[in-house]
């Protein structure tokens, strides 16, 4: 249950991502890339996973990617949309991910693939699933950061700005890299760790890339949202100046795409543990082959 402020409306979002369901195939590229990245992730671990969710099943890919990975025993899918959850080839449920439906230690991996930017409270997510993990398990997640769509959004606020005097709602608050490892720690993770991709994408105006945005289930959903229709000449100016200020030189424009990946542990006693304060045997100057220069000797 969120407890800060309500920033996303969940019900609009099921209701986008429900559309989205509809069409996915072809604009699935940003989700396949990113599912890509969280297997080769789940590669690097030496251990296999007899009890694995997936937080945002999406049309069935993910749970199909991780039993094909052979990391896995088997694999339950939750999705806030109806029709995601039917899609999928496992036993699966529809859930919100604020309001996670599962006892504790139930699981020993999460995977939540593009879906926890949207929550209002993400300590809180992560905390349910760090409960929702058995000892030792593992949570693996990927999130859009705050460079997602920065042309987009960057043409959108001046033409705005330039064609109706002010702004409206239309950018999402987003985890920031240096943020990532922290809110897992926050959630009671052990050996937290948070890493970012940049991905880059090219369309052949901006038309075409506000209208993949939708089908791909990226739409923002906030509840301050602007409700009146979008004005044909700030659509315009946008798209213009999109086009002035990122046109590739084959006159097509680029879209950024900033992915951000969350790992972390539930906590188990076998698990390496910090040296106690103090306790190291070694001096860091000698591993360095540096001269240590005390406070007192500054000048």
């Amino acid at each position: 249950m969120s407890h800060g402020p309500i920033v996303f409306d969940r019900k609009r979002l099921a209701q986008q991502r429900e559309r989205a369901s509809a069409g996915l195939g072809p604009v699935a590229w940003l989700l396949d890339a990113t599912l890509e990245r969280l297997v080769e992730r789940l590669g690097d671990v030496t251990r296999g996973f007899d009890r694995a969710l997936v937080l945002g099943g999406w049309d069935g890919r993910v749970a199909a990617a991780l039993t094909r990975s052979g990391k896995v025993g088997s694999v339950v899918a939750s999705d806030l949309a109806p029709s995601f959850a039917k899609a999928s080839p496992v036993p699966s449920l529809v859930a919100d991910e604020e309001f996670l439906p599962f006892s504790p230690a139930s699981f020993d991996l999460i995977v939540s693939p593009l879906v926890m930017h949207w929550v209002n409270d993400l300590p809180g997510t992560l905390l349910q699933a760090r409960v929702a993990l058995a000892a030792d398990g593992l949570f693996l997640g990927a999130l859009l950061g705050g460079e997602t769509l920065s042309e987009l959004r960057r043409a959108w606020l001046e033409a705005e700005l330039a064609e109706e005097g002010g702004a409206g709602a239309r950018v999402a608050p987003t985890v920031d890299l240096r943020d990532g490892a922290g809110l897992l720690q926050r959630a009671g993770f052990a050996l937290p760790l948070a890493d970012s991709e940049r991905l880059a994408a090219s369309y052949p105006d901006p038309l075409a890339l506000m209208a993949e945005l939708k089908p791909m289930g990226l739409a923002h959903a906030l509840i301050e949202r602007r409700k009146s229709p979008t004005r044909r000449g700030t659509l315009a100016a946008a798209c213009a100046r999109y086009q002035e200020s990122f046109a590739l030189s084959d006159g097509r424009i680029p879209a950024s795409f900033e992915l951000i990946f969350l790992s972390g542990w539930a906590p188990h006693p076998d698990q390496p543990q910090p040296l106690k304060r103090g306790s190291a045997e070694k001096r860091l100057a000698d591993a360095l082959g540096a001269i240590e220069i005390k406070p007192e000797d500054t000048p």
